[in-house]
């Protein structure tokens, strides 16, 4: 975005709002209100505002329970039996995927360790894992679990990549030589798809070439990705990916979370897994007899009968992505995050105040900006809170602002530099 001096301005941001084909989306949100206004919400990589459209959803099955009882399973538009299919064809888009390639399910922590139980088979030569430095801790959790249920130390078995000295970044070729470096060693390329402290967004197609041409299974966690960034998981090839619906997807806080898996092991029955009854062949799966038989593609990985409460809400703000598009999201995504840039330069001072940790392209982040103040630090993010900003800390000195396309506009940008602005000038 080419900005100049004057585009600091209310003018500005509401010429932007007014030229926004997305402008009403906003509407359909429930803004969070601080001493009787608005605040500025830029916290959506934590967890997404509430669609307005969620209520009416979940009290549809609520009535449904009400009247009908255990009969919900088999009667109405949606029987019971069925409440995640809705999701699939909408999940699928978000993803570049194939619908029989996803499934809402569990939550994203268990869904990771499910996958892991069927993609990651370390043999006596090949049994690391590559994966990013300064994961997300429950990822890191995961892995190291991982490898100790099959014997290794996580010290041997998880091979951690690091920015380049000084550098807050990933490159992507030296992830790609680390790949090929140590690929008679891997098992398995495990990654973020959105590193969340950074708001890298990692060349997944990359990754998942160069992986693939050494045999070596890759996925990705993708819950700061989906939704927030354009996905191709089937054309790049990837083997799985998991990731939470309550971030850019807006579903409710520790809402379902869903997993992908290739249609290159669709028809693997042999493969590895831990089973449950809605995973059982569903023209089947009520005759309760023995020996498991997956259903092909990812609802092969199934456990237990769909929450249907939760894939209400996850279906009401799903059907807002629908009639949005995930491009005119991306497209408004970079215009956004590119002018709260320009402000933030435009207002809090030279490099010696702040450092911008996330890419400086648009095209390798999502829309969080993590903002590293070298002066002031927490208390500063303590009185933008005072004074309506919900944002997100991190240690030792990082705020992650994330405005969010669907319900954040170039309004509320301008009026955080405002606030960045009378709130420095009254530091002494």
């Amino acid at each position: 975005m080419n900005l100049s001096r004057f585009a600091f301005s209310l003018e500005f941001a509401k010429e932007m709002d007014n030229k926004d084909p997305l402008r009403d989306f906003r509407d359909k949100f429930y803004i969070p209100e601080k001493n009787g206004h608005p605040v500025l919400y830029f916290c959506g990589n934590s967890l997404g505002l509430q669609p307005k459209t969620v209520a009416a959803s979940i009290n549809s099955d609520l009535k449904k329970w009400a009247e009908k009882g255990v009969e919900g399973h088999f009667e109405g538009a949606v029987p019971w039996v069925d409440a995640r299919k809705p999701s699939k064809p909408i999940l699928a888009k978000l993803l570049g995927a194939l619908p029989e390639e996803v499934v809402a399910m569990n939550s994203l922590s268990v869904n990771l360790h499910l996958l892991l139980v069927s993609f990651y088979r370390p043999e006596k030569r090949k049994f690391k894992i590559l994966t990013e430095a300064g994961a997300f801790p429950s990822d890191q959790y995961i892995l190291a679990s991982q490898v100790k249920y099959h014997g290794y130390s996580p010290e041997e078995a998880i091979i951690e990549m690091s920015p380049q000295p000084g550098e807050h970044l990933l490159r992507t070729n030296d992830i790609l030589e680390k790949i090929r470096e140590h690929q008679d060693e891997l098992a398995l390329v495990m990654m973020s798809g959105v590193q969340y402290y950074t708001g890298q967004f990692f060349d997944l197609e990359a990754i998942s070439r160069e992986a693939s041409l050494h045999g070596i299974k890759v996925g990705f966690d993708l819950a700061h990705a989906i939704g927030n960034v354009p996905l191709a998981l089937h054309d790049w090839g990837a083997d799985f990916a998991t990731w939470c619906s309550y971030k850019y997807l807006n579903s409710g806080p520790g809402n379902v979370s869903g997993i992908f898996v290739h249609q290159k092991h669709a028809n693997e029955k042999d493969i590895p897994r831990f089973a449950g009854w809605w995973g059982h062949d569903e023209g089947r799966r009520f005759l309760m007899e023995k020996g498991f038989d997956p259903m092909p593609g990812a609802d092969g990985w199934l456990l237990s009968n769909d929450p249907v409460l939760g894939l209400a809400a996850h279906q009401a703000s799903l059907e807002i992505f629908a009639a949005a598009g995930m491009e005119k999201i991306r497209a408004k995504s970079e215009l956004l995050t590119g002018y709260l840039e320009f402000v933030i330069r435009e207002t809090i001072g030279g490099p010696g105040e702040f450092e911008l940790i996330s890419p400086s392209k648009p095209s390798e982040r999502g829309c969080q900006l993590s903002l590293f103040l070298h002066k002031g630090g927490k208390a500063i993010f303590d009185l933008w809170t005072e004074q309506g900003l919900v944002a997100d800390w991190r240690n030792p000195n990082v705020i992650r602002l994330a405005p969010t396309p669907l319900y954040n506009n170039f309004q509320d940008v301008y009026a955080f530099g405002k606030m960045v602005q009378t709130s420095l000038d009254s530091q002494p």
